[in-house]
């Protein structure tokens, strides 16, 4: 096994707390549901998308076919002149294993199968994938669902961008933002099979996953830290 193997399956089985932060946020809100989003152009193209600090952005290819078998979605990486890409190259600097492109085919794999282990109630893979206390808050909402009667169904039709959206380097801890812009299916369901939450329409969400990892660390795990959506 290689070593960008190891850092995409390592990076695989701890991007789960990313999930966690999010469900906290939203509270009974489950299966990824998104507040409404403000109406774009006709002609708006997510796949168009440029980082937060405007920069110039580099397109790769993914290594292979997405986690689902699928042609896996666009890859971004800032330009090395921009401010993001500038952090890249420090921590390559201080990590030499560390390979973007590599690290984003590991951040499509994590939010896949994170979003389909919480749709499915599984608990066993969210336990490989989450931290012991992340994993307590999420099972916690997994409880709530099941006494509830309710049940998820989510499909992740589409990703058309993984991209890097922020990166940093303070002293050896390094943070990556991930910008994931999906085609999903959200629907909650209750003990009736009435509709709860979401509905059966395609909806395209874009989410910011932030990963943190301390580069001195003999620890190659890239820890979740924060979520947002734009």
């Amino acid at each position: 096994m290689t070593g960008g193997t190891v850092e995409i399956i390592l990076l695989a089985m701890v991007a789960g707390f990313l999930v966690l932060r999010l469900r906290s946020v939203l509270g009974r809100r489950q299966g990824f549901e998104r507040p409404p989003q403000a109406e774009r152009p006709a002609n708006y193209d997510p796949r168009a998308a440029r980082p937060a600090d405007g920069a110039a952005v580099e397109d790769v290819a993914p290594a292979g076919p997405s986690a689902a078998g699928g042609p896996a979605g666009r890859r971004v990486i800032p330009d090395r002149r921009a401010p993001a890409g500038q952090a890249l190259v420090r921590i390559q600097g201080v990590d030499a294993g560390f390979d973007p492109s590599r690290f984003l085919d590991g951040a499509e794999a994590a939010f896949r199968m994170v979003v389909q282990a919480f749709a499915s109630g599984d608990r066993a893979t969210l336990q490989a994938l989450l931290s012991s206390d992340v994993y307590a808050g999420f099972a916690k909402a997994l409880d709530a669902r099941e006494a509830a009667g309710e049940r998820q169904r989510t499909e992740l039709r589409a990703v058309h961008e993984v991209a890097i959206e922020a990166a940093d380097l303070r002293g050896t801890v390094a943070d990556i933002t991930v910008r994931f812009v999906t085609d999903q299916i959200n629907m909650t369901t209750g003990r009736d099979g009435d509709v709860v939450l979401g509905s059966d329409a395609v909806t395209e969400l874009t989410d910011l996953w932030t990963f943190q990892r301390d580069l001195s660390s003999a620890d190659p795990t890239w820890k979740l830290v924060g979520t947002g959506a734009q």
